[in-house]
């Protein structure tokens, strides 16, 4: 019996549709191309270039590679970006861990308490930054802070610690708050990964003798992978970007300035100094490719599992 062929679709139908998800897609096209593409291709031009405020044409004159130079003997530069890799060497694996540890918790309760704890966790990421930082303000506060008073009530110290003032503190406080407000989108994630994991495998391993360690390294962990690879690839992105914390708490003060905060202090801030928009562009590059080499990492090392 001969096989029966698939009926195919004719060329003037296919053009028709394919005309119609690109006219869909317009709308969202024209946003990404004039607010991402072309300000990205900006950026890159701007940072050979001396553009500044103070006068002259947009992009200013043509000065090679000299800034990608000044930046690197900038020791200003230099010590923003090692906190800004401070920041994401703390912060990306200890969200991803704590987001893994709590969401296999919560995924063994009930639907109530499962979508209670969700809710919780979620809360920071959708209350607006400045709502937020002015809270951990007034806990980090040497004088009326809360956690100062507990500490001094139980008699963990003597007095109270300039928490955002000292520079042995400030940078930890920075990411401590940087961590309370980056697990709950993690959270939601491995919760819904791990309701998707194929349960026959995991009565299989059970079955089989496997411990509850052996089940999830060898059946849920991969499975939950493609989760695991976008956290790490956004709270990387996320942790990079650290500015608003740095602007509302220190200003870049007690050793917390960080490149995204010093971009804004060299681009924006209206000082004599500020104002150079072709040296803070260079720092812009130089972050999204610092950005683009470590997601490049993840993605390779998570192939390799």
């Amino acid at each position: 019996m001969a096989k029966q062929q698939k009926p195919t679709m004719s060329r003037a139908l296919q053009r028709r549709e394919d005309i119609s998800g690109y006219a869909f897609m317009l709308p969202s096209l024209i946003f990404f191309v004039g607010f991402v593409v072309v300000p990205m291709i900006i950026c890159i031009i701007m940072g050979f270039t001396n553009a500044n405020m103070h006068g002259g044409s947009m992009f200013g004159e043509f000065v090679g590679l000299q800034n990608y130079i000044d930046l690197f003997h900038d020791k200003k530069f230099l010590d923003a970006l090692w906190n800004t890799f401070i920041i994401v060497i703390v912060s990306v694996p200890t969200v991803c861990a704590f987001s893994l540890w709590v969401s296999s918790a919560i995924y063994k309760m009930n639907s109530f308490s499962r979508s209670f704890y969700r809710i919780v966790f979620y809360l920071p990421v959708v209350t607006g930054s400045v709502a937020v930082t002015a809270v951990w303000k007034w806990i980090y506060d040497n004088y009326n802070g809360i956690l100062n008073s507990v500490l001094t009530g139980v008699g963990v110290l003597d007095k109270g610690i300039n928490w955002l003032g000292d520079p042995k503190y400030a940078l930890g406080c920075i990411i401590l708050i940087l961590f309370t407000t980056s697990v709950g989108q993690p959270i939601v994630l491995y919760v819904s990964a791990l309701g998707n994991v194929d349960p026959t495998l995991i009565e299989a391993a059970e079955v089989d003798g496997a411990t509850d360690l052996q089940v999830f390294w060898k059946v849920k962990w991969p499975q939950i992978m493609p989760t695991t690879l976008y956290i790490l690839v956004i709270t990387t992105i996320n942790s990079f970007q650290c500015f608003a914390l740095i602007k509302l708490l220190t200003q870049g003060g007690s050793g917390t300035n960080t490149v995204m905060y010093y971009i804004y202090e060299t681009a924006f801030k209206m000082t004599m100094q500020s104002g150079h928009f072709g040296y803070a562009n260079a720092m812009g590059v130089i972050l999204a490719i610092a950005i683009g080499l470590l997601s490049i990492l993840q993605f390779k090392l998570a192939k390799e599992k």
